[in-house]
């Protein structure tokens, strides 16, 4: 009986490996599709991008597997999160986009600005998340994120306008936090 359950523990852990680099290879040759459409000469590849193109899919597939699964990475792969995060990304990200462009344009025009690097804690768990919320402050103007420190998940940003140096981070990045805790964690 012991033998059987821990045969079939060991299958279970074979199959979720292999399922780990299909979906891995999935996502690295979809990005790599997206990036190269149009580059072949009849069609939207040629056979030789594509057979180049799986081969180092796969390789990246199999380099990666563990950073992108060990610490519950498939959440990431539930379509309704997916949903969410292009919601995200069309709604309150792009205002804030938008938002930061004219405040920017408004300092950089009028000299008011107060730029100083200033630590937050936004109380997200995983990778995924403190990657997209780094990404997202750092891809709105006036906001860069410079560090963020592993052990107590503190961010270190550098901030256009410092307003307060012990800011909430709803100070400096909005509603960022709360979604990234809604798509990645």
């Amino acid at each position: 009986m012991l033998a059987c359950f821990a045969r079939s523990l060991y299958t279970f852990r074979a199959v979720r490996r292999v399922a780990e680099v299909a979906a891995t290879f999935a996502i690295a040759f979809s990005v790599y599709l997206v990036l190269t459409a149009f580059s072949g000469g009849i069609g939207l590849w040629s056979l030789e991008e594509l057979i180049g193109g799986a081969v180092v899919s796969f390789l990246v597939a199999l380099a990666s597997r563990r950073l992108l699964w060990e610490r519950g990475g498939w959440r990431l792969l539930n379509p309704i999160r997916w949903f969410v995060f292009l919601v995200y990304l069309l709604g309150p990200f792009l205002l804030a986009m938008a938002k930061a462009n004219l405040d920017v344009a408004y300092r950089v025009i009028t000299g008011r600005i107060n730029p100083g690097i200033v630590r937050f804690n936004p109380g997200l768990r995983t990778d995924a998340g403190r990657t997209m919320l780094a990404n997202s402050i750092t891809l709105t103007p006036g906001t860069l994120t410079v560090e963020v420190d592993d052990e107590t998940g503190d961010f270190y940003v550098h901030w256009i306008n410092v307003r307060n140096v012990d800011p909430k981070p709803e100070e400096v990045c909005g509603a960022f936090p709360n979604w990234a805790k809604v798509v990645a964690e």
